[in-house]
């Protein structure tokens, strides 16, 4: 069947407001937002996890407000909630936007590669606002060395000339953050704390702030962390940070209101999927209030894509551009090694630290290169939540504290405000979609410092045979016997929880079954339900009950056995019937398994027998 037309695009990964409206795209309007952003200060800082749409918020304050682009006011806007009643604002200054994803990130590139890109963007702004500038600005400006020295040029020239100048830095942190990723800790710190380009930049940013008379009115700066601008400022106090402010909630993001009247333009039914919407997109709340849950913009655009184009749901869920690249988080969990040496170095005394004696170090074991974070990820992703205060400035050299670590993953959007837990601030993964990322996180963080290494293949080949025959033994077996030949995983498997999580992150690899835990219902539930995933298989006939059990290897017993087996069985059978169970098993063949530990080791593993559970009346 061919889809009839319609009359608008969908605009997923469209950036360009310009681009946006003039070919056609469906247009969020999120412009009611602007007399807000105007009362809210001059010099603003905005953090979004990625792809939340940052970048189109800036395109359209750029139109909004720039002398140029208000020549087509009338055309951009139309329909807006601008259009009708503009702010005095709008079109009254030259504005001037710069993305600092364009940048090299390479230590050696990075430099020349910062001068070339914010040149190009000058020299642009120069020819656009040619016939409003005083003859001779594009060469007295140009002439300079650096973008600090154009850009202070520029701005003394329009204190004089009577014109203001909106200053957008979109992607601030990014190559400075790839830096830290990929070339370490002193890389980055040469690039922030040293006297260079990078530091000078935001120094004039800070001292045109306070300048009488400065020919910089306002500033916009949006990132996905906090620590850049910490760092390359010595705090931030070049302006607002306005990303716990309760009234931006909503800034970026759809709505379920908006998300409503985006599907039925493209003919949809947004209540027909607002179900798999919410399970794998929703539930970002960025202030703690918690007034209303924001979808991923881009993850719906995503679906919807797929909606339109296809007639039915994208096979994979799970947008691959939302994927916050694993390297962003290697640093956290990872230890750098030329600062673990250093700290290993100052904790001796003076008289022991003279390089020419000091012996190299010896190489770190797999268990000690992953940091306290790791620990902690593993604790948040078992228990699904943390209770913290979310820092709104911290620097890269503070990321091992516990405070500052889960406020990072609450920035890149691991975690959000879920209310609040003895006075603090609750905390949860948001949505089914991170929690596979985070389960990503644990698998590559294992592998990459040699803690364990299964075979993919094998692992996704018990899975399947899991989900399609009722085959579970082999699934189970595998890890097991993958565990006793991989010594150095054992440390990370003591106590119950511990092994859950271990289990969760494999059983995750492949997206056969919705994996409900008892963290996750709030206790009073199986350890672990794997319902089938129908809407991407809708073949599947088996489910799985998993209730483990564990004793440590001390105080193992064949006593203790028998009274812990007992109690599984009796759970599972009291489970078997639960209404969350019913509600998400359909036509599937319900397995109980048990599980028994000790220590690292599985000890036992048994189906248990179930009482025949009657069809739902949904059935």
């Amino acid at each position: 069947m061919t889809p009839s037309k319609q009359p608008w695009r969908i605009p997923y990964g469209m950036a360009d407001f310009i681009k946006l409206r003039d070919r056609g795209h469906y247009f969020v309007d999120k412009t009611d937002y602007l007399p807000l952003l105007e009362e809210a200060g001059e010099f603003l800082f905005l953090i979004r996890p990625r792809r939340f749409g940052k970048s189109l918020l800036q395109s359209v304050m750029e139109c909004y407000y720039d002398a140029h682009w208000v020549q087509r006011f009338d055309e951009l806007f139309a329909g807006t909630a601008m259009a009708a009643q503009p702010t005095p604002e709008k079109g009254q200054y030259l504005t001037l936007r710069f993305d600092f994803s364009a940048v090299r990130s390479r230590p050696d590139l990075v430099e020349d590669s910062f001068e070339s890109y914010t040149r190009i963007i000058l020299t642009d702004f120069l020819e656009t606002h040619a016939t409003r500038l005083p003859a001779g600005t594009r060469e007295l400006v140009l002439v300079e060395a650096t973008i600090t020295r154009r850009l202070d040029q520029l701005m003394s020239v329009l204190k004089h000339s009577g014109h203001s100048l909106y200053l957008f830095i979109d992607e601030y942190d990014n190559f400075a953050n790839n830096i830290l990723v990929n070339a370490g800790h002193a890389a980055y710190r040469q690039l922030t704390h040293s006297s260079g380009f990078f530091r000078d930049f935001f120094a004039l940013l800070k001292e045109a702030v306070g300048r009488t008379g400065s020919g910089l009115a306002r500033l916009f700066i949006t990132g996905v962390s906090p620590i850049t601008l910490d760092d390359v400022t010595s705090g931030f106090n070049i302006g607002r940070n306005i990303s716990l402010d309760p009234r931006f909630n909503a800034l970026l993001g759809f709505t379920h209101a908006e998300l409503e009247t985006l599907f039925a333009a493209f003919g949809q039914d947004f209540n027909a999927h607002r179900a798999v919407i919410d399970e794998w997109y929703n539930h970002y709340h960025f202030h703690t209030s918690r007034r209303e849950p924001v979808v991923n913009s881009d993850m719906a655009l995503y679906y919807l894509q797929s909606l339109v184009d296809l007639q039915q749901a994208p096979d994979e869920l799970i947008d691959h551009n939302v994927r916050i690249d694993y390297g962003k988080l290697r640093h956290l969990l990872q230890v750098d090694r030329h600062l673990a040496d250093r700290e290993r170095l100052t904790d001796q005394s003076p008289t022991d630290q003279t390089p020419t004696t000091q012996a190299a170090p010896e190489p770190l074991p797999p268990q000690a290169r992953l940091n306290g974070n790791f620990s902690r990820l593993r604790a948040i992703i078992d228990s699904g939540e943390a209770v913290s205060q979310i820092q709104t400035s911290f620097p890269a050299e503070g990321l091992l504290r516990q405070d500052n670590f889960i406020s990072l993953l609450y920035y890149f959007g691991l975690l959000s405000f879920a209310g609040e837990r003895e006075g603090r601030p609750l905390l949860r993964i948001p949505n089914r979609t991170v929690r596979q990322l985070m389960y990503g996180y644990l698998r590559e963080a294992y592998d990459e410092v040699g803690v364990f290494r299964p075979s993919t293949y094998e692992v996704a080949e018990r899975l399947n045979r899991m989900a399609y025959r009722g085959e579970w033994e082999g699934f189970f077996d595998y890890l097991a016997e993958e565990i006793a030949r991989q010594a150095s995983v054992r440390d990370f498997l003591q106590g119950e929880k511990m092994i859950q999580g271990f289990l969760l992150a494999w059983l995750n690899l492949s997206p056969y079954f919705r994996v409900f835990s008892e963290a996750e219902q709030a206790g009073g539930f199986v350890d672990l339900y794997l319902a089938p995933f129908y809407l991407r298989y809708p073949d599947m006939r088996h489910a799985y009950l998993i209730e483990l059990k564990y004793l440590g290897r001390s105080e193992d017993s064949p006593t203790k056995r028998t009274r812990l087996l007992e109690d599984a069985r009796a759970q599972l059978r009291r489970y078997g019937g639960d209404a969350r169970v019913r509600e998400a098993l359909g036509e599937a063949t319900l397995h109980a398994i048990i599980l028994l530990y000790s220590g690292w080791e599985l000890v036992h593993r048994e189906a248990v027998a179930l009482s025949a559970i009657p069809a739902s009346p949904s059935d």
